[in-house]
C-alpha cells in the first residue's frame, strides 16, 4: 500500500494524517538517542563526542534491525507450521533433544516452557493430532512417558526456520577471534542490564 492510499484510508477511518516525509523521519529516529532521551534524562551525554553518539546509535539501529528481522522469521516460520510460539520453542527443544539421543519427558517440556502440567497435556495434545510429536512409553520409567519429534517436523523444520537460523551461525564464523569476544561481551552485557529482576514497575507493586 502506498503512502497516499494509507492517507486516503486514514482519512475514511478519521484519524489525522501526517506528511509522509515527516513520519518517516520519526522512524528513522527512533532508536536515535537525540530524539529519543533530547535533554539526556535517561543518559549523560555531556562527555561524548557527537562521532560516538552517531557510532552507538547505528549500534542501536542495527540491533533494531535483528530484532525485526527475528520477529519477522519467528512469525513466518509459525504461520508456516501453523503453530503458536510455545509450540514452536516445544518443537525446538525435541529436535534438539533427538540429536543428543536424550528422551524427553512431559515434566522436562514443562519446565522449559514454564507452563504447569495441565498446560503441557493440552499441547502434547494438540501437538499429537497435528502429527508432530508421539508418545511413546518411556524406556526406564513405567510411570512417566517419552516424547519425540516426528521425523517429518524434523526435517521440515530443519529445512526451512532452521537453515534461517543458520545464517548466524555463518555470520559468526565470518569474524575473526578476537571480534567474536567483543560480539560475546556486547551481548552478554546487554542481557545482563535489561534482565528483569525487581522493579516495582515490572512486578506490578509501583503506582502510574
Amino acid at each position: 500500500m502506498s503512502n497516499n492510499e494509507i492517507g486516503a484510508q486514514q482519512g475514511r477511518l478519521g484519524i489525522a494524517t501526517q506528511p509522509a516525509e515527516r513520519i518517516s523521519s520519526v522512524a528513522r529516529s527512533l532508536y536515535d538517542v537525540n530524539a529519543s532521551d533530547p535533554d539526556g534524562k535517561l543518559i549523560d551525554r555531556s562527555d561524548m563526542g557527537s562521532d560516538d553518539v552517531e557510532q552507538i546509535t547505528r549500534v542501536m539501529k542495527s540491533m533494531a534491525r535483528m530484532r525485526e528481522a527475528e520477529e519477522a522469521l519467528s512469525k513466518a516460520s509459525q504461520k508456516f507450521m501453523q503453530l503458536s510460539q510455545t509450540e514452536m520453542r516445544a518443537i525446538h527443544y525435541l529436535i534438539v533433544a533427538a540429536n543428543q539421543k536424550q528422551v524427553v519427558t512431559p515434566g522436562a517440556i514443562a519446565h522449559h516452557l514454564g507452563i504447569t502440567s495441565a498446560s503441557t497435556t493440552k499441547l502434547l495434545d494438540r501437538l499429537e493430532r497435528g502429527e508432530h510429536i508421539v508418545r511413546s512409553p518411556h524406556p526406564t520409567d513405567r510411570r512417566s512417558l517419552s516424547i519425540s519429534v516426528t521425523d517429518e517436523t524434523h526435517a521440515v523444520a530443519r529445512d526451512t526456520v532452521g537453515r534461517m537460523h543458520a545464517n548466524r551461525f555463518m555470520v559468526a564464523a565470518a569474524l575473526a577471534p578476537a571480534e567474536r569476544e567483543v560480539v560475546i561481551r556486547f551481548l552478554n552485557e546487554v542481557a545482563e542490564r535489561m534482565t528483569l529482576r525487581d522493579e516495582p514497575w515490572a512486578t506490578g507493586s509501583a503506582s502510574h
